[in-house]
């Protein structure tokens, strides 16, 4: 990791730390600290789930459940029992609750325009473009990587997006019982692996790595949630498959795709793949892919 660039974001959480007024207690004037603040404005008008609350937010249990008591025990929220399910918790604003997210509101807004205010247009329009994209790559950087089962719900969840998504873009339609793997089961260990990536909890994307035995590995399934490209998750898929398929010596992988699918065919260009000829006779596919890694030497 390169040493000035940890200085640099070291220095710029410094800055940001002093100017929007998280160095004590007290948030936006309020009489209670920013993680406080926080959760009231992510709880919303229609409440939530305390597990995707915490997975929101990056908190652990037992802090979240601190927040909680000290906002419940200034009438703030109400935390009951799902009432359709006992082992989940919810949380919603009660009345003062919901005027005190609004006091926050308005306290936010004019703490938002005192850092542009001393700024002229130019500046406070490089400023804002900067926090955008700085938010971008933050949210690129909270992505996880899990290698999951195909059945599990969240890999599901990827799946069924994905053929949805296939079958409004191919000219013909999609049926995956068409296509050479009807079963993601040919994706599980030992045959395979399958990856989900996860933005606060939720399944955003997902891609496969196919080992057929003395032959090349296949890459499979890569999909990513419309609401989240643009943050270099399908570049983190293919990376994450070859490294993989790296491990279990593989030397080559291939990839096959749709010609509806240009997005596609642009990133496995710009990542080192190769255009082939067809390698198997995959009905839904007009470009086949190869691309050579470097396996690690033996321990």
């Amino acid at each position: 990791m390169d040493v000035a660039q940890i200085s640099q974001v070291r220095r710029f959480n410094r800055t940001v730390t002093e100017r929007v007024g998280v160095l004590h207690d007290h948030y936006l004037g309020r009489g209670r600290p920013i993680g406080e603040a926080r959760l009231l404005w992510e709880i919303g008008g229609q409440g939530g789930d305390v597990r995707r609350l915490r997975e929101r937010l990056g908190l652990d249990s037992g802090y979240l459940s601190r927040l909680l008591r000290s906002l419940e025990a200034d009438g703030l929220v109400t935390v009951r029992p799902h009432p359709t399910d006992g082992r989940v918790r919810t949380v919603h604003l009660t009345d003062a609750g919901r005027a005190e997210r609004a006091t926050l509101d308005e306290r936010s807004d004019a703490l938002a325009a005192s850092l542009l205010q001393p700024l002229n247009t130019t500046q406070r329009a490089r400023l804002v473009a900067a926090m955008a994209e700085v938010g971008r790559l933050l949210t690129a950087a909270t992505v996880t990587l899990d290698a999951v089962d195909p059945d599990h719900p969240d890999a599901q969840h990827c799946l069924r997006s994905y053929f949805t998504e296939l079958q409004e873009r191919f000219e013909t339609g999609f049926d995956p019982a068409r296509s050479l793997l009807p079963n993601a089961g040919e994706l599980r260990p030992p045959h395979g692996e399958f990856l989900v990536a996860r933005l606060h909890g939720e399944p955003i994307g997902c891609a496969g790595l196919k080992l057929p035995p003395n032959a090349p590995a296949e890459i499979k399934r890569r999909w990513v949630a419309p609401a989240a490209r643009g943050l270099g998750i399908g570049r983190r898929l293919l990376a994450e498959l070859e490294a993989r398929a790296a491990r279990h010596g593989c030397g080559i992988v291939r990839l096959d795709t749709n010609r509806a699918l240009t997005a596609a065919i642009s990133l496995y260009l710009s990542h080192g793949f190769q255009e082939v000829g067809a390698f198997n006779n995959e009905p839904y596919a007009h470009h086949w892919f190869e691309k050579r890694i470097t396996t690690p030497p033996p321990r």
